[in-house]
């Protein structure tokens, strides 16, 4: 069974930073965490892809929204990837959620994710 625990999140100012946090638990790990992504659903909106990194050569892919602003990143030895969120804005609002999946092609496509964290709330004021 594969658990994605995240951490981070909470309440930010405009233009202010946040850093998330997603381990992944498991004895089939090695398999499920080949590539990583977080999501996010604002209230009355559907879910989107926000980041995602493959976790043997560290390729990463962002949604225009939050490219150059938010940075995916993960470290191995602690089977964790962070998403650092800088510059934020009102509409980054959201639940946010990583996500993992044993395909080796980068996937901004939330089904293609067999395993979700429970999710953390980031809320940005203004």
């Amino acid at each position: 069974q594969i658990r994605l625990v995240e951490s981070g999140g909470g309440l930010a100012q405009v233009g202010g930073s946040l850093s998330l946090n997603c381990e992944v638990f498991g004895r089939t790990f090695n398999r499920y965490r080949n590539t990583v992504g977080w999501f996010r659903q604002a209230p009355g909106k559907e879910r989107e892809f926000v980041a995602a990194i493959t976790w043997e050569r560290g390729t990463t892919y962002y949604a225009d929204s939050v490219k150059g602003r938010f940075t995916i990143s993960r470290d191995n030895a602690k089977n964790t990837v962070y998403l650092q969120m800088n510059s934020l804005k009102p509409e980054d609002t959201a639940v946010y959620y990583c996500a993992a999946t044993s395909r080796t092609v980068l996937t901004i496509v939330g089904t293609m994710y067999a395993y979700w964290g429970q999710g953390t709330q980031v809320t940005v004021s203004s």
